[in-house]
């Protein structure tokens, strides 16, 4: 399946209705740093939860990352080392979580961070930690497309905007609970709201130049030509800490639709 970002708006709409019905399995991880190939998991939390019954499940531990956490990691999370230091290693903690992360759609916000650092922990343990894009959900993705006029989507921004009854952020479990009440909150609004207000919503989401052309079905040379001749302008800005391209989902849409239009006449001649 398609990575969900890469969806048409009325796709999307679709997978996230189906996606409301299942079981989300919510993960949160602490870290020594920002890599998952030389960074280790210093706490790690999960929730379980569905739309029609709540939270059914949650468990978190701290974790001996068998590293020295950096000072600026430590004033972000509290985490420090004498709070680790007699805590189960990855070695021992990461199994009693395996069955749990195996089921559900697993769910976090930026879920590539956390995805990441699962991958790379259980394979230092030789263990294949692997889940389908089809059972992926990011609500970072989610809240661009539903929050499209919000400044910031952190999850410290979104606890604060939406007033969450959570603790402070940048716990793992705090934050797992945190994730599980936006996808809730904003779930919940997709099964509600009359699709011409969601799709609204979605056609506001910004877009980089990259994923512009894949819904386009085309490089992004090609993509940035077939835009800028159907009269678009996208606006640029730094992101990641490179400078991207970006074009709103709507605009991108409707050239789609317009080439789609042409070459359903070109057959008729």
């Amino acid at each position: 399946m398609t990575h969900p970002q890469l969806l048409l708006s009325i796709d999307l709409l679709a997978f996230y209705r189906q996606a409301s019905q299942q079981t989300f399995t919510v993960v949160d991880v602490e870290t020594t740093g920002s890599r998952a190939s030389s960074s280790r998991i210093t706490e790690l939390a999960v929730v379980q939860a569905t739309l029609a019954d709540g939270i059914q499940h949650q468990q978190s531990t701290l974790i001996n990352p068998e590293a020295v956490i950096p000072p600026n990691i430590v004033s972000i999370t509290g985490i420090t080392q004498a709070m680790v230091a007699d805590a189960p290693t990855a070695a021992v903690a990461l199994p009693q979580f395996q069955p749990w992360l195996q089921v559900g759609l697993l769910t976090a916000h930026n879920l590539d961070f956390d995805y990441g650092f699962l991958q790379a922990e259980y394979e230092r343990l030789g263990v294949s930690f692997m889940r389908p894009t089809a059972e992926h959900l990011c609500t970072v993705q989610l809240a661009r497309l539903m929050l499209p006029h919000l400044r910031s989507r952190s999850l410290p921004d979104l606890v604060q905007h939406f007033s969450f009854p959570v603790n402070t952020s940048h716990r793992a479990e705090a934050d797992a609970i945190a994730c599980w009440l936006l996808a809730e909150r904003l779930l919940t609004d997709i099964l509600q709201l009359p699709d011409a207000e969601i799709l609204q919503r979605f056609a506001q989401q910004w877009l980089s130049v990259t994923d512009a052309a894949h819904l386009l079905g085309c490089s992004t040379a090609e993509g940035r030509s077939h835009l800028a001749a159907a009269g678009i302008t996208g606006r640029t800005v730094k992101r990641y800490k490179r400078m991207t391209e970006l074009y709103r989902r709507g605009d991108v849409e409707r050239v789609i639709a317009q080439r789609s239009d042409g070459q359903q006449l070109s057959l008729f001649h």
